[in-house]
């Protein structure tokens, strides 16, 4: 399940401003960061970084795409070699990605500060349904869960949740107890599967 936006054309010079600018929106904002910090950050005038990126916009949804591509490509490489139930390596992420995420969620973030209208609002809710659905089909390779939407959506809020508050707490204490609570909702799901006729 690739992401169909990709940035793999872009060149050295615009690769270092978007990697400088990403850091900058994770960990300070995105409204409070301007194209004249992001150029000199990068090393490049703000004519380089318009004539790479157009403008603010494009760049911010650019780091949305490209914070999406390479979360989901670590959550891939973990489901690899995950033993059952598979669904859990959600929080393995976030936990074992914790530098990257010490703020919280850069796309819950990124919500709060973008109007619905942004382009890179589109990107927030692709992520999101993207999460949701994968869960979906995770929790469904147990063949004794019945309703695997259903048990997505309680996941996905756990996990929204745990992530939304790592950037608040600083610690990783509600993404394990997250973690242990869809372990208990994922075992009992299989273990009281409804007898069919």
């Amino acid at each position: 399940m690739k992401d169909h936006h990709s940035d793999v054309r872009l060149t050295p010079g615009a690769r270092r401003i978007l990697d400088t600018a990403s850091a900058l929106f994770y960990h300070h904002g995105i409204h409070a960061v301007g194209v004249d910090l992001i150029a000199t950050e990068s090393g490049v005038t703000k004519r380089t970084l318009y004539d790479r990126f157009g403008s603010k916009d494009t760049l911010v949804t650019a780091y949305l795409r490209n914070r999406h591509q390479q979360w989901w490509t670590r959550w891939e490489q973990r489901l690899e070699n995950a033993p059952p139930p598979r669904a859990l390596t959600v929080f393995d992420s976030y936990t074992a990605d914790a530098p990257m995420s010490d703020r919280g969620c850069a796309f819950l973030n990124a919500a709060a500060e973008l109007p619905p209208t942004h382009p890179g609002y589109q990107v927030i809710r692709h992520h999101k349904e993207q999460v949701r659905e994968r869960l979906r089909h995770l929790i469904a390779e147990d063949p004794r869960i019945h309703n695997p939407d259903h048990l997505a959506g309680h996941l996905f809020l756990l996990v929204e949740g745990a992530i939304a508050h790592r950037g608040i707490d600083g610690t990783d204490d509600r993404l394990t107890h997250a973690r242990a609570m869809a372990e208990h909702l994922l075992a009992s799901a299989g273990e009281h599967t409804p007898a069919h006729p």
